[in-house]
């Protein structure tokens, strides 16, 4: 019997490449949605597909889907500071009320729920590199809080479920990800860098540049997903890439693979903004069998000639 998955946000980033993912897989696949930061650019060439839906809707609604469900993927959010600092009662509402109406949903139709959590939750860490074990250091009411909150209540909700009603459930903690299907306006540093670099525009760099982030090619954060969606493993899972490197070094080798003219700015560093990040992938190694294997420059090159392409350079 095919398997039947939904994914919620399945026409974002992430979600798109989910959706390519387990179509080959032989998964019949329900791309859910309300396209308020999604794309249909990123699903268009799977329109035609015999095993493929989509279904323009916002999860803050009552959700339905008929037939069995096999499987809900829960990625609809905005995930980027410029959207959900857009939106931020739409960010609190997804992860809430949206997280809840899928979970109604999972409950219904006896499906595994997977959510798509962050590191975010562990705010601006105080523990490096951050383990799965490390409860955070978020401020609850600053701007960032409407996603970071989101996500803590999200995740506290799915373990509710696990525990009160024995659903089957999933949590991974997805660390910086990047690749094709990223936009461009975003706000981002990758999508930034590499748009500001191809034009020869100035690199804002925010800060003095020594902050840092672990950036993960979207192939590598997928199969990693998949291994989660086959295990036994109910709690939170870290996914990303644990090859840290500092924000102005970053800058600059995004300036020397796209032999770039642009120059560097200091801009001031924005409220709660990380200084660290890097994911401790022991769990993930251990339970999952799973590490990434595709190295930095080998992402940003893929991740570069897509941006040309965008831009029609």
């Amino acid at each position: 019997m095919t398997k039947r998955t939904l994914i919620s946000g399945g026409a974002g980033f992430i979600g798109s490449h989910l959706c390519d993912f387990l179509l080959e897989k032989g998964h019949h696949v329900i791309c859910m949605d309300n396209l308020l930061t999604g794309s249909m650019e990123n699903i268009q060439h799977l329109l035609g597909h015999k095993n493929f839906e989509f279904i323009h809707y916002d999860i803050t609604h009552y959700v339905y889907v008929q037939g069995k469900l096999d499987y809900i993927l829960h990625f609809a959010s905005p995930a980027s500071p410029v959207d959900y600092l857009k939106y931020p009662i739409q960010t609190l509402k997804v992860g809430s009320i949206g997280t809840q109406n899928l979970l109604g949903l999972a409950k219904q139709k006896n499906a595994t729920f997977l959510l798509a959590s962050t590191s975010e939750v562990y705010g601006d860490p105080e523990q490096h590199p951050q383990s799965e074990s490390y409860f955070g250091n978020v401020n609850p009411i600053g701007p960032r809080s409407v996603y970071d909150e989101a996500k803590r209540f999200a995740e506290a909700l799915v373990m509710a479920y696990h525990r009160h009603h024995q659903l089957n459930t999933r949590i991974v903690r997805i660390f910086n990800t990047y690749g094709p299907r990223m936009r461009i306006g975003d706000g981002r540093v990758m999508p930034a860098f590499i748009s500001q670099a191809l034009q020869d525009q100035p690199i804002t760099v925010f800060g003095d540049g020594s902050q840092t982030r672990s950036f993960c090619y979207v192939s590598d954060l997928v199969e990693g997903i998949y291994q989660l969606l086959n295990s036994n493993v109910h709690t939170p899972v870290n996914l990303g890439n644990d090859k840290e490197i500092t924000i102005l070094d970053f800058a600059k080798e995004v300036i020397s693979l796209t032999n770039s003219r642009s120059t560097i700015e200091f801009h001031p560093l924005p409220q709660d903004d990380p200084k660290i990040r890097k994911p401790d992938l022991t769990k993930a190694k251990k339970l999952l069998h799973w590490e990434p294997k595709v190295s930095r420059k080998e992402g940003l090159v893929k991740t570069i000639r897509y941006f040309q392409e965008k831009l029609k350079l």
